[in-house]
């Protein structure tokens, strides 16, 4: 049990606790089922931060959605525009552990939390997305490659509130999805994931953006994968070239869930039908989230 608990009702007061050594809970999915599993015990202080109104905002604009540290994964995965201009993150969040799980664990707490099988992590990524860290001392802001450091591990100081998630607006010829490998249609995590986002000028692509969940010590893009959708037709050619940098490009561990080889041949399936997703959402092709439902994502 932790030896004390406050409740901060603003931003401020919440940077004043972990200032003073406190750790920020809001859903405490993550943080709870880790104390369960012995992986690390509850801290001795937390602030909790679910009054923090400001937290809890999804705001869309022309170019821009910002989304707060309390947004839940429900939320977002049900908001307009995450389904309709960013909907590799609808992908993933809809497919967030259970329905109690995506009710109350947040975007800001699944970033946080810095698992390399996280959902939300690769579409994120892919969409370029950036984080506001804020203390008592100021704010910044930076890229989630930038926050993700290695498994549980970010750049955020351990006085930094993560207060808002910002990403521009693609235009409307990009289609993106996510994808994973999964034995389970609930309570799962990714044992393979891959995050493709791509859009064409005419016939040909123009922009793409491929990453890797639960294949590396943290979520990462894949620029060879990129390079080789990059002026082609993402037909069957350039999608195996692709997928086969992707496969080049994972570290993958062995566990309970599967194998390094595994997951390592399982790769270039997963990464394949993303980026076929992402290439016919940008086709104006009307694919249902989430996305590893729709290609089939189990295992074959």
């Amino acid at each position: 049990m932790s030896a004390s608990l406050r409740v901060a009702s603003t931003v401020e007061e919440a940077v004043h606790e972990l200032a003073a050594g406190a750790r920020p809970v809001a859903g405490g999915t993550d943080l709870v089922v880790g104390a369960r599993q012995g992986k690390a015990p509850l801290p001795q202080r937390l602030v909790a931060i679910h009054r923090i109104e400001k937290l809890r905002r999804i705001a869309a604009h022309d170019q821009s959605l910002r989304m707060g540290a309390l947004v839940t994964h429900a939320e977002l995965a049900a908001n307009p525009t995450v389904r309709s201009r960013l909907t590799a993150l609808a992908d993933a969040c809809v497919i967030v552990g259970s329905h109690a799980t995506r009710a109350f664990g947040t975007i800001g707490g699944n970033l946080m939390n810095a698992s390399p099988a996280m959902e939300t992590g690769g579409p994120l990524l892919c969409l370029d997305a950036t984080v506001a860290l804020r203390s008592a001392s100021g704010a910044r802001r930076v890229g989630i490659a930038e926050l993700l450091a290695g498994p549980g591990q970010t750049t955020a100081a351990p006085d930094e509130l993560l207060e808002e998630v910002y990403v521009a607006l693609p235009p409307t010829d990009t289609g993106s999805s996510y994808v994973r490998l999964e034995y389970r249609r609930a309570m799962e995590i990714a044992v393979v994931g891959a995050t493709a986002v791509i859009r064409f000028d005419g016939d040909r692509i123009a922009h793409a953006r491929v990453a890797i969940t639960a294949l590396a010590p943290t979520i990462r893009r894949v620029p060879d994968a990129e390079a080789a959708l990059v002026g082609s037709d993402a037909g069957t050619e350039a999608a195996q070239i692709a997928a086969r940098a992707v496969a080049a490009a994972s570290e993958p561990i062995s566990d309970i869930r599967a194998s390094s080889r595994y997951r390592t041949a399982m790769a270039t399936v997963v990464a394949r039908r993303a980026i076929a997703v992402a290439a016919a959402r940008a086709k104006g092709e009307d694919i249902p989230v989430p996305a590893s439902t729709a290609s089939g994502g189990g295992p074959r």
